[in-house]
């Protein structure tokens, strides 16, 4: 049986964009919120940082716990691949500590092939992960909806 796995996920609005990681998987282009699972003896905010740094070469500064997202991968599209996973995801709003120049950090993702500011009136327009990001994150940059998103994909 496998186990539950955490990650911590950071939603950083600019300009009323949205800054994503960008990924290619065999159907094509995709988007994710940087961020990563939590290590052993790691604190959910420490796996943050550290998964910025990695994938997006930036700082942050962590601010509220917004959104809890589960995703049991049985239940979902890519369940053929997925079928064992069951994920927590933390999502946070953040700020950049710096206008650093955002690029590919040190330790990418094995999808990840970039970062991106996705322009939040057309988001519907992307193939993002989760989907409902699209609902819950409106064009002026605020968040709406109840705290646990349930188990969405």
């Amino acid at each position: 049986m496998s186990r539950i796995r955490n990650s911590a996920k950071a939603i950083i609005i600019k300009n009323n964009k949205l800054l994503c990681t960008k990924n290619k998987d065999q159907f094509g282009v995709f988007y994710l919120l940087p961020g990563g699972g939590q290590k052993s003896f790691e604190t959910i905010e420490e796996a943050l940082l550290r998964e910025c740094k990695e994938e997006i070469s930036a700082d942050i500064i962590i601010g509220d716990l917004v959104f809890v997202r589960e995703y049991i991968g049985k239940n979902h599209e890519f369940a053929e691949w997925d079928s064992d996973v069951h994920q927590i995801e933390y999502m946070f709003e953040c700020k950049l500590k710096s206008d650093t120049d955002i690029k590919t950090g040190s330790t990418p993702d094995i999808y990840q092939i970039g970062v991106k500011w996705l322009d939040l009136n057309n988001l519907g327009g992307y193939r993002i992960y989760p989907s409902i990001l699209k609902d819950i994150i409106k064009c002026d940059g605020t968040l709406s909806g109840r705290v646990y998103l349930g188990d969405v994909n």
